[in-house]
């Protein structure tokens, strides 16, 4: 394997950096690409293994790119998949299948942001893509993004993305790979920087800024094979099955248990060596092997059990299986009841403290634990139970309520639970709706009070197998904090039992191919360390507030040669009186040092809010050799629109 350093020019006269990997082999070769904002070179320079694997194992040419304003390549970055990031992209795949060593067949895949980017590619069907694989990702980014879910603003992920990506962008290009007038390009580049939040603060609908890049605005756009990669420990696994059942073209689905990590050691596994599937899929798509990948089943999915729950879980019970189908040929839709009566829930801003987050990853971004303890501040239902013969469900449950609301503005949160008999109650899935978006996310409409609705939360995708002897159980709460930001105001939800029910996607009957078979990793992975980590819940009693707090700091150490370190952090907080009140203070820095220069950015952001108003502080300080190049504090009030 040989690796160069190329710079591809794109139409407007600026250069994208790239890594190129070329096997040894005599080419010409078809072209694997992923592009990403997280800095090639250094500090996600750990991809590096897994490209030379897919160019030595696969014989491929390997291309990784710096997206535009980021890393080595030049311009601002502007935001997250801008138009011209995508514009760039399909010329980058243009420029791959024009190369004297290319097949002229590229494929373009990766995980989170590169998940994200490679079905928008896929909608803009330049004509050498071929294939993707898309893992990790969403079709939906407004109602499954790091952003908002069901209308509801995320938490506690701003203590992650929405901070670390200031200071990260604001990172110089690598001296040695960019060449003369790096520094140059590092003063454009700050002088043009503005932190992504503030226009994800300012956007609360789901409105045009949203739907751009949103494959489910057009399914029918893609005209190549999707290879879609979920967990369902994962934030973005809900587009799995949507894919599967609108994207026309041969699509595949591996849904697994895990967590936002490599497959090889995620938190929950059981762990897999996923370069033998994506070479299976190379091979099919962009060589033309007949291997049979495209009859076989499509649907590869773990089917989870009852596992004691643990916010680092290391492995989930379960069994895989394969299934020829969507919809499953054997599924059936099974409704329960919520009983008779009605009953009244406080609207708290604290609930939710045991569920964790949306999205869990590295530590200390964990699983759900027991619910128990906020199951004390929900409407908590048995539906069925102790279970005489094992209940299989597979895709979207969801929760049908009929609700009425004292205040305009109302959150509603539905979560599905395993109980086992000794009163262990696991998280099966979760699902939460902003009641003003029950009709639309583009146009929400304030609640009357007192009126009677009828509501759906879809709960996420799932996959799971309810024991001989446990309860199917259905919790209801006002929010799901921290991992959603707490209602703007208190008052009280009124369920009518009679008008409600929970529905489940049920498998009737046995499994009718047999189950897949995968390859372990290629080493054995111990679990991650875990002594700088910090994950606390606090109960602050003559405050009263409730916080989340986490320190992750990364330490001294070397990627790409390089020496550098890292370290993230923050708090979130939220009122037990008032659930408008909350706040998030959160910090991250990275700190790079060159043989040209030794280069630090600090970021730190704060954001709080009350009942109508969203404020947002985010300061960014940048240092060259110790000493101060570059600091700016961005100021904004926002209000809550129907939030």
């Amino acid at each position: 394997m040989r690796k160069s350093y190329v710079k591809i020019e794109m139409s407007d006269g600026l250069n994208l950096a790239a890594s190129l990997f070329l096997p040894d082999s005599e080419g010409p070769w078809p072209a694997i690409f992923e592009a990403l904002p997280y800095r090639k070179d250094e500090i996600t320079a750990y991809s590096d293994p897994e490209y030379a694997r897919l160019c030595d194992e696969g014989d491929y040419a390997v291309c990784r790119v710096d997206v535009r304003g980021t890393g080595s390549s030049q311009g601002i970055p502007t935001d997250e998949y801008p138009i011209q990031e995508r514009q760039d992209l399909c010329e980058v795949i243009a420029w791959l299948a024009d190369q004297p060593w290319s097949t002229g067949s590229v494929g373009m895949y990766g995980t989170s942001y590169s998940g994200f980017n490679s079905l928008q590619i896929a909608m803009e069907h330049p004509p050498a893509l071929k294939a993707v694989i898309s893992i990790f990702a969403t079709d939906s980014r407004f109602t499954d993004d790091v952003h908002y879910g069901g209308g509801v603003m995320r938490g506690v992920d701003v203590i992650d993305y929405p901070t670390y990506m200031v200071s990260l962008t604001a990172l110089p290009p690598v001296p040695s790979v960019y060449g003369e007038g790096w520094r140059e390009e590092w003063d454009r580049r700050l002088a043009g920087i503005e932190p992504w939040c503030i226009a994800w603060l300012e956007h609360q609908t789901e409105d045009d800024y949203w739907m751009a890049g949103s494959l489910k605005t057009d399914y029918a756009s893609v005209e190549c094979p999707v290879f879609v990669i979920a967990g369902a420990a994962d934030g973005y696994h809900n587009m799995a099955f949507r894919t599967l059942e609108n994207v026309k073209p041969f699509t595949k689905i591996l849904f697994g248990p895990w967590s936002h990590m490599s497959l090889e050691n995620s938190i929950p596994g059981p762990h897999l060596d996923m370069v033998p599937e994506m070479l299976k899929w190379w091979d099919r798509w962009l060589k033309g092997i007949d291997n049979g990948l495209d009859r076989e089943p499509p649907i590869q999915v773990f089917m989870r059990r009852f596992t004691d729950p643990e916010p680092d879980l290391w492995i989930a019970n379960g069994e895989w299986r394969q299934e020829p189908d969507w919809p499953v040929e054997r599924g059936v839709e099974v409704s329960r009841s919520l009983g008779e009566g009605s009953d009244d829930l406080d609207i708290r801003g604290d609930v939710g403290f045991y569920g964790s987050i949306w999205c869990a990853g590295t530590m200390p971004w964990g699983p759900p634990m027991d619910q128990r303890l906020d199951e004390v501040f929900s409407l908590v239902y048995d539906l069925a139970g102790p279970l005489e013969e094992e209940v299989e469900i597979l895709g979207h449950p969801r929760a049908e309520i009929t609700v009425t609301s004292s205040v305009p503005v109302a959150y509603l949160s539905a979560k599905l639970c395993d109980v086992a008999p000794d009163g262990t109650s696991a998280m099966v899935s979760r699902g939460i709706l902003n009641l003003t978006h029950r009709d639309s996310s583009s146009e929400p409409q304030p609640l009357e009070p007192g009126k009677r609705y009828e509501v759906t939360v879809e709960l996420d995708a799932c996959a799971w197998i309810f024991n001989e002897g446990h309860r199917i159980r259905l919790d209801l709460a006002p929010t799901d904090w921290p991992s959603s930001w707490s209602p703007p105001l208190p008052g009280t939800l009124t369920v009518d039992r009679a008008g409600s029910r929970l529905v489940l996607p049920e498998l009737h009957g046995d499994p009718i191919a047999p189950p897949p078979v995968f390859q372990p990793p290629p080493e054995p992975y111990a679990e991650a360390e875990r002594s700088k980590v910090v994950w606390k819940l606090e109960h602050d009693v003559l405050a009263r507030e409730r916080r989340t707090v986490v320190d992750y700091p990364g330490g001294a150490y070397e990627m790409g040669g390089f020496k550098m370190s890292d370290d993230f952090g923050g708090i979130v907080t939220v009122s037990t009186e008032d659930p408008g009140v909350g706040s998030v203070v959160s910090r991250s820095n990275y700190t790079i040092h060159f043989p040209e220069v030794s280069v630090s950015a600090d970021s730190r952001l704060r954001l709080t809010s009350n009942a109508t108003t969203y404020r947002v502080e985010v300061e960014l300080d940048v240092d060259e050799n110790g000493e101060r190049k570059f600091s700016k504090m961005w100021k904004r009030e926002i209000p809550r629109h129907l939030q």
